[in-house]
């Protein structure tokens, strides 16, 4: 069996690790790293953390717009699937890699196999809707996290071809767990206590893109007057210095603006949060699954479970519910561990194995 597993964003690095490594014990696995991360500190990072091998093609597409990226991913995954001719292609997630990938392969009748599978947001404005929605059309295997997953599969017409797997985030996260807590803690290096600090992450367009809303979640981090440890992407940082808000934070006692930094450290420092704030999907999950308190910075979110069981609180941007969260919001229900048995990734592979041996 030979897979193209196609990866070009932080949190697809995440989910291909322990999904490589299953497929590698007795297959051919060829790695494709579409760049559509391209800094250092986004991406060559999590290769060298979780040990993923290194990917056999870059295509180096780097920040464009949407049509652009796309369309160049399309062009250069063409070609590699010219060269390779997988028996199969993986997709993971929500990206515009996600979509190009699956586009690319189905043109050519490869069959796409696509990881997190089921996810819906219903909010049309975010592109990864568009993305998760049109690549599980066109995938021949499913792969859902959840059974909320599965069911919204079904209730769009889909049964045929729909596996409910687990959450392969889950999978990384108890493997790599123990190698992040055996490396240098960050908690040392910032000077932080267990569960006396919050540590936020805030990236998406929505956010970043309207001034209105990141000077409100700015204002209630500072207002907040809780240590709060925030690992700032790039494109984050160009908005806050753009809006005037870099002075607000450098003046604060209590907001602690960080480089971006590497899965292993984030895991520790999710792990003995008091709550995290984030606008990322899957930092929701690892939060409910570290059992910390979330408070999430969007209308809405994928990862239903985690609201409906108490653990996860939607407050947008609007600055008076931020802070009222960061105050008052603390989860007592037990959790139910929605997202499967940290074995997610052997079963894809053997699904995947089953599959190609009958086609």
């Amino acid at each position: 069996m030979k897979i193209l597993s196609i990866v070009g964003a932080r949190p697809q690095f995440v989910k291909a690790a322990p999904v490589s490594q299953a497929i590698r014990k007795k297959h051919t696995e060829v790695l494709l790293h579409t760049g559509q991360h391209y800094d250092e500190n986004m991406s060559r990072i999590f290769f060298d953390d979780l040990g993923i091998p290194r990917p056999d093609y870059n295509l180096e597409i780097g920040s464009e717009s949407h049509a652009v990226q796309t369309a160049r991913i399309l062009e250069g995954v063409e070609q590699v699937l010219f060269e390779q001719n997988p028996d199969a292609v993986l997709v993971y997630g929500d990206t515009n890699s996600t979509i190009g990938g699956a586009l690319a392969a189905t043109k050519l009748h490869i069959p796409v196999a696509h990881v997190e599978a089921g996810l819906r947001s219903f909010n049309w404005d975010m592109p990864e809707e568009i993305n998760r929605v049109l690549t599980d059309r066109i995938s021949r295997w499913l792969f859902c996290p959840t059974q909320t997953a599965v069911d919204h599969l079904k209730n769009e017409g889909r049964t045929e071809g729909v596996f409910l797997t687990g959450d392969v985030m889950y999978d990384a996260l108890l493997h790599f767990s123990a190698i992040a807590e055996a490396r240098p803690s960050p908690l040392q290096k910032f000077e932080l206590s267990e569960k006396a600090y919050c540590l936020a992450t805030v990236h998406r367009p929505a956010n970043t893109d309207d001034p209105q809303n990141l000077t409100a979640i700015v204002n209630a981090f500072v207002e907040s007057g809780e240590t709060i440890i925030f690992p700032v992407h790039p494109r984050t940082r160009k908005f806050l210095t753009d809006y005037g808000l870099d002075k607000k934070i450098k003046d604060s006692e209590n907001l602690r603006v960080v480089e971006p930094l590497s899965y292993l450290d984030i895991l520790v420092l999710e792990k003995y949060a008091e709550k995290i704030l984030t606008d990322s999907g899957g930092m929701q999950k690892e939060a409910y699954l570290w059992g910390v308190p979330c408070v999430t910075l969007r209308e809405e979110t994928e990862w239903t479970e985690t609201i409906e069981e108490g653990w996860n609180r939607l407050v947008g941007a609007r600055h008076d519910e931020i802070l009222e969260a960061i105050a008052d919001f603390h989860p007592t229900a037990p959790r139910r561990f929605s997202y499967g048995d940290g074995h997610a990734s052997e079963k894809i592979v053997r699904i995947l194995e089953e599959a190609l041996e009958t086609v």
